[in-house]
């Protein structure tokens, strides 16, 4: 696949650091040197990888010596602190947190929407949030078919959007209200069993969540069109893995026909059509979960709209909506751009 890569995965212990080493084997990454890192607490902890065990470090200034691309996942704080020091060992960057996404010298990067998105020279490279990535995916192939007006989005968002402590407070949260027990939130602020509620982050001054606004901003920016009306609510529901959402997509002119879209759909990198109506079989987060795909289905014309066409997608967010995602750019661009600076 090209030349062997000096690579860091930063937040290697939490639930994207761990799909990154399994996505580096299962897509036979050209990985040469490996260097996990994490807080302190993590440090001198093991993780497989391959026939061997690694052990994790200590996350410093000077961790990035020698590494060629670092592969960031540890929130923004940590983001911004460590990024310029990777940048400045020479690394190639592609940073999963929100610390850099709105940076206009940033490009932030679907592989199957606007790779070319990334100018030369550019060595750090923003991953989407989940919920635009599986968004945008799915949204991109109708460009084709007609200049798109408006975005109508809700989100059905799982724990795995928070991370592992989220994804362990479901499974607990579960067996413990079954159990007759009352639950006894921790990592969210309400009751996470057999509940649903608006995504805990902040409600800014427009009433909007962070959630909700970073998907307005990022879709955006990803599609260069800033001035895109898009309408996003965010909702966290009792998955453990996936998220889902409900996409209705206006047009300027007539919308385009039902097998229009579908057909748009079977051409699509990345997309997979789950649209059985006979079988009432549609995109779901457990068919998801663990796929590269975001499923696409329930596509029909909206009858309230003439020029709007609504469907379901489901992705999973811990890899098309993060580890994979980014693993993806670094296929198509740090490899290549590596094996021509060493022939």
């Amino acid at each position: 696949m090209g030349p062997q890569l000096n690579v860091a995965v930063v937040g290697a212990t939490g639930a994207v650091g761990r799909e990154f080493l399994r996505l580096f084997e299962l897509r036979k990454f050209p990985v040469g040197t490996l260097r996990l890192l994490a807080s302190a607490r993590s440090a001198g902890k093991t993780q497989k990888f391959g026939d061997r065990q690694v052990v994790v470090e200590e996350l410093t200034a000077s961790s990035f010596n020698g590494i060629d691309v670092a592969f960031f996942s540890a929130g923004a704080s940590r983001s911004r602190e460590f990024v310029p020091a990777a940048l400045k060992a020479g690394a190639w960057v592609i940073d999963n947190s929100s610390a850099f996404r709105m940076d206009a010298d940033v490009p932030l990067v679907i592989p199957e929407v606007n790779l070319d998105a990334v100018k030369p020279g550019q060595r750090l490279i923003a991953n989407p949030n989940c919920s635009a990535m599986i968004l945008l995916v799915a949204v991109n192939p109708l460009r084709k078919l007609g200049k798109i007006s408006r975005l109508i989005v809700s989100t059905y968002q799982s724990a795995s959007g928070g991370g592992a402590a989220m994804m362990e407070e479901l499974e607990s949260q579960t067996q413990t209200v079954l159990n007759g027990l009352p639950a006894d939130p921790k990592v969210l602020p309400h009751q996470y069993a057999f509940n649903v509620f608006s995504h805990n982050t902040k409600v800014n001054e427009h009433g909007y969540n962070e959630e909700e606004w970073k998907v307005i901003e990022e879709s955006r920016k990803i599609l260069s069109m800033p001035d895109l009306p898009i309408n996003v609510t965010c909702i966290r529901v009792p998955v453990l893995r996936a998220h889902s959402e409900t996409v209705t997509v206006e047009f300027e002119g007539a919308a385009p026909s039902e097998e229009a879209v579908r057909e748009a759909m079977r051409a699509a990198p990345g997309v997979r059509l789950v649209d059985d109506r006979a079988a009432n079989h549609f995109p779901m987060p457990i068919e998801a979960s663990g796929q590269d795909d975001v499923l696409v289905g329930r596509i029909r014309r909206d009858v309230s709209h003439p020029s709007a066409i609504s469907m379901f997608i489901s992705g999973d967010q811990l890899l098309k909506g993060a580890a994979l995602n980014a693993v993806q750019i670094a296929e198509q661009l740090v490899i290549p751009a590596m094996a021509t600076a060493r022939s």
